[in-house]
């Protein structure tokens, strides 16, 4: 089993910036490839970007640029830098881990509890 807790997250301007962290624990290995989601009230749960164990990134169309995924093997952990935050990113951002090859789908083997994520425009 891996337990992920998200972090960082809060109430930001429009323009601003975040930086979302998720520390893994339990069963943890740096051949997960890990993933951020997102899920605004209404709407379904939606792919942000994801990260391999060979540091491959793969990004949604919508990131434009503006988001930043990365990890630390040594801390278990996984960052998701966001950048000039508009009223459209505000939602629950989700870490997930899969063993395997990163996927823009929601066949992740664990999920966080998530961390909100408010952009006041």
């Amino acid at each position: 089993q891996v337990q992920l807790v998200e972090s960082g997250g809060g109430l930001v301007q429009a323009g601003g910036s975040l930086r979302l962290s998720c520390a893994a624990s339990g069963r943890t290995s740096s051949s997960y490839s890990m993933g951020w989601f997102r899920q605004a009230p209404g709407k379904e749960r939606e792919f942000v970007a994801a990260i391999s164990w060979s540091d491959r990134i793969y990004y949604a169309d919508f990131v434009k640029g503006r988001f930043t995924i990365s990890r630390d093997n040594a801390k278990n952990t996984v960052y998701l830098q966001m950048n000039s935050l508009n009223s459209e990113d505000t939602a629950v951002y989700y870490c997930a881990a899969r063993l395997g090859p990163p996927l823009g789908t929601l066949k992740y083997d664990y999920w966080g509890q998530g961390t909100q994520v408010t952009v006041s425009s």
